[in-house]
């Protein structure tokens, strides 16, 4: 058998294989119109907003709502050690985090995701925003090179991300006609400018507040620690200028110590137990403000 033939039988067999396979499945109609149905669907627009979550808690608008973020979720992992994934760690912390905030009342709480799912980054401050949500808390578990590396932080935004993100709220709610509720049709242009300057700087005051709340009840409650102080950071998940935020990076998933505490049921529920703490103590400090 010449080389050619050879070449041709290599390339043309498994293509017979994979044509038949297809028949064989139905893949292919027999004939136009061969199919009993078609079903047609429309899909989302790129820029149409996702759903908003249920509200859970007391049916009241007036008390403060919590939007708790679980990282990642769907086809984004995050970052992961053996079998022990980011986006599940993320998950069951905000699950126990709001259940533990329902448990004593007086807040609402909504989950941007309670199921194994993706969220793009800028829907889940949007949807926040859109619920007018009082605080934003977004749950990560993070990950270093080193496994030495161990405990948790809290991230703010930072000055840079902070007035990168004014400069896209303004536009945006330039569009809108509303800054943080005030109807900008109504003011000047320089008056929007401080009333978006006030809006980020109180909102900025008080995201470090509840982030020092929380490092103090992590650690009243012994659990490591990466940096004792507030972090900033220009984290897209933060960038709502408007609204209290923080980012709670539980531990590193890559530190044998912190996968256990991450990986485990009680350390799960240690970490919120001491989220619903730090929460509660920021909304008894700012009652009436």
């Amino acid at each position: 058998m010449s080389r050619t033939l050879q070449l041709i039988l290599v390339f043309a067999v498994p293509l017979a294989l994979l044509a038949a396979a297809f028949a064989a499945s139905g893949a292919f109609p027999a004939r136009a119109g061969g199919y009993d149905y078609v079903v047609r669907f429309d899909l989302p627009g790129v820029d149409a907003p996702v759903d908003l979550p249920r509200v859970d808690g007391p049916p009241d608008a007036s008390r403060p709502l919590v939007v708790i973020d679980a990282g990642h979720g769907g086809f984004d992992p995050g970052a992961g050690q053996g079998e022990l994934r980011e986006k599940a760690v993320a998950l069951r912390i905000a699950l126990a985090l709001r259940d533990k905030l329902l448990e004593d009342g007086g807040l609402r709480v909504a989950l941007t995701r309670d199921t194994d799912r993706f969220i793009a980054l800028a829907d889940r401050p949007d949807i926040a925003r859109r619920l007018n949500a009082d605080l934003f808390v977004s749950v990560h578990a993070d990950s270093a090179e080193a496994d030495s590396a161990r405990g948790a932080s809290v991230y703010v935004l930072s000055e840079k991300g902070s007035s990168q993100a004014a400069e896209r709220f303004a536009e945006r709610e330039n569009g809108a006609d509303r800054v943080n509720g005030v109807a900008l049709s109504k003011t000047s242009a320089q008056v929007g400018a401080i009333l978006l300057d006030l809006s980020q700087r109180g909102a900025q005051s008080r995201s470090t507040q509840v982030a020092s709340l929380l490092l103090r009840e992590l650690g009243d409650a012994g659990l490591g620690l990466h940096r004792d102080r507030p972090e900033a950071a220009a984290l897209a998940v933060l960038k709502a200028p408007d609204m209290p935020s923080i980012l709670f990076e539980t531990g590193y998933i890559n530190n044998p110590q912190d996968a256990r505490v991450l990986g485990s049921r009680e350390g799960q529920q240690a970490l919120a137990e001491a989220g619903a703490k730090a929460i509660r103590a920021y909304f008894a400090r700012n009652a009436g403000a």
